[in-house]
């Protein structure tokens, strides 16, 4: 199995690791956008990531990866009375550029139809990807009937095939992962609504930085394995960090003072969807202190300026003369 680059050795790009971790921590936040030129680590950030979060519950040849608790009643791998879960790690999809519609969606097994005599249902990509991430490189080139399919995905969370007579749904709960070069051209503006942060990356300007992340890509390239070895306290603190958030996330409260400053500044930049509100809601201030502990967002700071809340609607405040970083600092 090929060794991923570790997420604790990437870096800087503080922004992108802030935005992938608060969605490691809350899913429905909708996923992360990341844009940027070639080589600034965008794909070893998402990548890296999966490899730190905490593990699932899930029986061993699940296709559907389905919930313990909730199994799908069409998956005879969990209604099994052999079933018997088991911790797992999440799942990480990476969705081709060229894959085909029935490969995304999932489609009749004619193998089983041929030997069993009977119809049966290969699952998709989406159905390996359900309660895990869903990498897609260079998003802005995905072909548009994919993109139609993951826009109902992502709104739903289901996934419905109708194939040869064959009807099926099963749950696809999904982070999206997105990568993109803006001048390979730009996102269609309804699946750029369905990512809820949206970071911009480049390549240091730091020549002590630049330098230090050669000196570890050629050393992860000389000794993967052993490189990995010396981040592994680092990334299973970051894992830890993550699993403690999760737990407490339904516990974690806003202010009322940071309501009506999210909602201030969403109308001072005439950003028509509420979108934008809900994901800055669910992304609160002061990153550390809530990771460390903290169960209520501070009440007299705005939201980092890292995270960019993007919505279809909100694409236009790029082009806004103050849609600067400083913008959202108190």
């Amino acid at each position: 199995m090929k060794q991923i680059y570790p997420f604790a050795a990437i870096v800087g790009q503080e922004q992108l690791k802030q935005a992938l971790l608060l969605c490691a921590v809350d899913p429905s936040i909708g996923g992360v956008l990341i844009r940027g030129d070639k080589g600034s680590a965008k794909s070893t950030a998402a990548r890296g990531l999966a490899a730190i979060l905490p593990p699932i519950r899930r029986v061993p040849g699940c296709a559907f990866n389905c919930d313990p608790a909730s199994p799908l009643p069409e998956c005879n791998c969990c209604q099994g009375e052999h079933a018997v879960a088991e911790d797992a790690a999440v799942p990480f999809v990476n969705l081709p550029l060229g894959a085909s519609e029935d490969r995304v969606l999932g489609s009749l097994d004619f193998e089983q139809a041929l030997k069993q005599a009977r119809q049966a249902f290969k699952p998709g990509l989406l159905a390996n990807a359900h309660r895990g991430l869903l990498y897609i490189d260079e998003v802005n080139l995905l072909a548009d009937h994919l993109v139609d399919v993951l826009l109902d995905v992502a709104a739903m969370g289901v996934n419905t095939v109708q194939r040869e007579g064959l009807s099926i749904s099963h749950p696809a709960r999904i982070t999206l992962l997105g990568t993109m070069n803006q001048e390979e051209g730009e996102l269609r503006p309804q699946l750029l609504d369905r990512f809820g942060l949206m970071v911009d990356v480049s390549a240091p300007r730091d020549a002590a930085i630049r330098s230090e992340v050669v000196r570890r890509r050629l050393a992860f390239e000389a000794d993967p394995q052993g490189f990995a070895a010396r981040w592994q306290a680092e990334g299973s603190a970051l894992q830890e960090q993550i699993r403690q958030a999760q737990a407490m996330l339904a516990t974690v409260t806003v202010s009322e003072h940071l309501f009506d400053f999210i909602s201030q500044l969403c109308c001072e930049f005439e950003v028509a969807s509420l979108r934008a509100d809900i994901v800055l809601h669910k992304a609160p201030a002061h990153w550390p202190r809530w990771m460390a502990g903290r169960r209520s967002a501070p009440k007299t700071s705005a939201p980092p300026p890292c995270w960019y809340c993007r919505t279809a609607a909100a694409a236009s405040l790029s082009s806004k003369a103050g849609w600067t970083k400083t913008s959202w600092m108190s």
